[in-house]
């Protein structure tokens, strides 16, 4: 199975404008999913959809997703808003309030949580939410399953955008999915980055953002003295595809754009590349 996944969509940041600048960039994402040589099988869009969480952007998106020949199944960040989401995405399955859902496809299991808190930042996993994951968690503790989520639970180390181990929701998250060693992999955004981490038995990967990215900048941050260090950059708009088969989860991280082929399977390549698949087991 190939899982792409898209993130930090930011669509409305320049309101009422069809054209703008984080539209061009989820569009150049989703041709080279769609026209590239790895189409998935599947879409994660996984929160921040819009800059504003109002209708008119969420209509776009939609409208931007439906050229997609494979299904899309979105999640909620920080950015979203529910209501607005639901108008026009009536298909994705709502509970207790909540955008949490399972995805069944080839004997694999993808769970969305829903990471939103309104007028909050950072995330949240509330007790209903906890109850929820773990009723789905328990109803099939066998079948490969994939975590999906805005609000890493890791510490990255990006100061301004960091969560902190101890955060209520981070403990709560954790002491759900504790044991489960069925879960493959939990896959989220929010970061604006490209990072992976072990954590809780498992693999925290983050994918970068459609939009512009967050500046790598590790050094402590003094709320009271700006320090003029870049925080938001202009780098290529990425997207990740991972590949889940029964020997595991591997993923690989690609931006979106125009670039130099400085080699291409040819006659002149065709030697190195019989030597090195030869060296392989038959």
């Amino acid at each position: 199975m190939l899982i792409a996944q898209v993130t930090d969509i930011h669509l409305g940041f320049d309101r009422d404008n069809p054209g703008e600048f984080n539209r061009q960039r989820l569009d150049q994402v989703l041709r080279a999913l769609i026209e590239g040589p790895n189409r998935p099988d599947l879409l994660l869009a996984t929160g921040d959809l819009t800059e504003y969480g109002d209708a008119g952007s969420y209509r776009r998106l939609a409208e931007a997703f439906s050229q997609c020949p494979f299904p899309v199944w979105p999640a909620m960040g920080n950015h979203d808003d529910r209501a607005n989401f639901a108008r026009h995405f009536p298909n994705v399955p709502q509970e207790e309030g909540f955008v949490h859902y399972v995805v069944a496809s080839e004997g694999r299991r993808i769970i969305i949580l829903d990471t939103l808190e309104p007028g909050r930042h950072g995330g949240a996993f509330c007790e209903v939410r906890a109850t929820w994951l773990a009723a789905r968690l328990d109803e099939d503790a066998h079948t490969p399953t994939l975590i999906v989520m805005h609000h890493p639970p890791i510490e990255a180390g990006i100061d301004w955008m960091n969560t902190h181990p101890d955060e209520p929701w981070v403990q709560r998250f954790a002491a759900t999915i504790a044991g489960r060693p069925n879960i493959a992999a939990i896959l989220c955004g929010h970061l604006h980055r490209t990072i992976a981490a072990p954590w809780q038995g498992t693999t925290v990967a983050i994918c970068s953002s459609t939009a512009p990215q967050l500046a790598l900048d590790l050094r402590p941050m003094d709320t009271g003295q700006p320090d003029d260090r870049p925080m938001i950059v202009a780098d290529a708009a990425a997207y990740a595809l991972h590949r889940w088969t029964d020997a595991g989860f591997v993923t690989h991280f690609e931006t979106a754009g125009e670039r130099a082929t400085l080699a291409k399977f040819d006659e002149r390549m065709q030697p190195l590349v019989r030597i090195l698949m030869d060296e392989r087991p038959a």
